[in-house]
């Protein structure tokens, strides 16, 4: 299993970058950022607090690293138009050499899209336009011309050029519900799911069943997040789980044995500083992760 790191976009840029450089360097898989507008409260309460906005983010991230793949976690596409998705992603693809994955979701975080006039439709048009947005975005990075004429988006013989650097560009769905998870099966190449072993493994299963209903026949890369506090030395309010080593050794092993591809560290909650963050990030990938 692969670990890929997800620092906080709510970082100085100087230390989201630093963070991305240690990545790189030390040989994780991947670098993730958030693609949100404004800290989440979970209803339409505003709350103050720096969040960059990650597309502006993700080209620097690009530059200053060689290895690492690169990707939004995820971008909602209620707030971005899937043309301006797939030409973004093209263009980071070329910053970074063939590294991007474009991580794509059907929006959800209530009060940035009411502060920011985005419409959040209810479930069956959210997942109706996100359908749309996957069928045109695939096309418009793989095919010459694209024209798609939807409920929601309306193309018309649209060019896309240059064309990414890989021979398919990578599109990652976050997504659980079982619509979802059958749009993920026939048009996406990976998955991401947030969730405790056992919890995460109901969701794999349910999406590899969803790959059976839809005929699929390629493998799925599947990936999922946690966070992780070896000894509960910094504070971790939320979804975070804390222990000894060997305990968390126990954990990471869950997700190995459930079949996952990538595990995504976010490290947010591991220090106030950008040495803190790096020091504990490094201490978790080399005492739980590489030793699994």
């Amino acid at each position: 299993m692969k670990l890929s790191l997800w620092p906080s976009t709510g970082s100085p840029v100087a230390e989201v970058l630093a963070e991305a450089r240690a990545a790189d360097a030390a040989g994780w898989h991947g670098v993730w950022l958030a693609d949100h507008y404004m800290p989440n409260t979970g209803d339409l309460t505003r709350a103050d607090g720096p969040t960059h906005e990650v597309w502006g983010l993700l080209p620097a991230v690009a530059a200053v690293t060689s290895r690492v793949r690169v990707g939004p976690l995820v971008s909602p596409t209620t707030v971005h138009h899937p043309a301006l998705l797939a030409k973004r992603a093209s263009a980071v693809d070329h910053v970074s050499d063939g590294r991007f994955v474009l991580g794509l979701g059907a929006g959800w975080q209530r009060n940035e899209h009411d502060a920011y006039g985005f419409e959040l439709p209810g479930p069956r048009t959210l997942v109706d336009r996100f359908a749309e947005a996957l069928q045109v975005t695939r096309s418009l990075l793989d095919e010459k011309r694209t024209t798609f004429h939807g409920e929601c988006f309306d193309v018309d013989d649209a060019p896309a050029e240059p064309k990414p650097v890989q021979g398919r560009l990578p599109i990652l769905v976050g997504a659980k519900g079982p619509r979802m998870l059958r749009l993920t099966a026939r048009y996406a190449q990976e998955w991401n799911t947030w969730g405790l072993p056992a919890s995460a493994a109901q969701v794999r299963s349910a999406l590899l069943e969803a790959a059976e209903q839809v005929g699929r026949t390629e493998p799925l890369w599947t990936t999922t997040n946690w966070m992780f506090d070896v000894d509960g030395e910094t504070p971790a309010p939320g979804r975070v789980s804390t222990g000894s080593v060997a305990e968390l050794q126990d954990l990471a092993g869950g997700y190995v044995e459930a079949g996952f591809d990538e595990f995504i560290l976010p490290s947010w909650n591991l220090g106030a500083t950008t040495g803190e963050r790096e020091d504990r990030a490094a201490r978790i990938k080399e005492e739980i992760f590489d030793r699994l």
